[in-house]
């Protein structure tokens, strides 16, 4: 019987090779997530409304026969927002940052610890949080940071609560990537003296990520629950 996974975020970046690599398999189906669909297996849904996640699941649902085995959250926006912002400002970049990285991803945490619990039936999370929720980030993305480390948050809590029900729960925690964004971001902060702080000399790669995310999903061991895997060249190590 096929695997079912769910997967956010999966056009682009690290949700796109992560949808490659599994889409690799034989035996595993997955539905992906997208602001716009632009494939068959990807379901439109922007994150940023907060009706959006039960809508998406309950599609999800659909396509894939009712049943759900792994919910890989990836759906994050990284955007700025400068202190000196006006206050109302200020306050919807937080709103809009929290609802896509946090809310919308422990939405679908809810919703899928549910089904689990309803079918009785094993089940797999992996969250793709950030460095940040352990080091922090730049000043202009305090909110960026807190999403991820209350994303971490998410992941351990369910990796406690819900073990003996077989559903486990994960995250993976990768440094700067190599994206377009990250592109843009590393040119506009000086990318020779951003990596200066990588010990390996470059930053990840989105296939890296992807091979992370399958183990986890996939082959990762029981005991592993609550795990985060740091994926960010030695620049933060714990």
């Amino acid at each position: 019987m096929a695997l079912h996974i769910l997967l956010t975020g999966a056009s682009r970046g690290i949700g796109g090779a992560i949808r490659e690599r599994l889409n690799q398999e034989a035996e595993v189906r997955v539905v992906g997530q997208a602001t716009r669909a632009s494939a068959a297996d990807l379901l439109a849904a922007d994150f940023a409304d907060p009706a959006a996640p039960s809508i998406f699941w309950k599609e999800a649902l659909d396509r894939l026969d009712g049943r759900i085995d792994v919910l890989i959250n990836n759906a994050g926006i990284f955007e700025a927002a400068p202190i000196g912002l006006p206050d109302a400002e200020w306050s919807a970049a937080w709103d809009r940052t929290l609802q896509v990285n946090l809310l919308a991803s422990v939405e679908l945490c809810r919703l899928a610890v549910r089904h689990w619990q309803d079918r009785a039936a094993p089940g797999r999370i992996v969250n793709i949080a950030s460095r940040a929720a352990h080091r922090g980030d730049s000043p202009d993305h305090w909110h960026y940071a807190a999403s991820k480390a209350g994303l971490l948050a998410t992941t351990k809590t369910i990796a406690r609560g819900y073990a003996a029900q077989n559903i486990l729960s994960f995250a993976v925690c990768p440094g700067f990537t190599m994206t377009g964004a990250v592109d843009d971001y590393l040119a506009s902060r000086g990318g020779d003296k951003l990596l200066a702080d990588i010990p390996l000399g470059r930053v990840a790669m989105p296939e890296e990520v992807a091979t992370a995310v399958r183990f986890l999903a996939l082959e990762a061991p029981a005991s592993m629950t609550g795990a985060v895997i740091d994926i960010n060249g030695a620049s933060y190590v714990r």
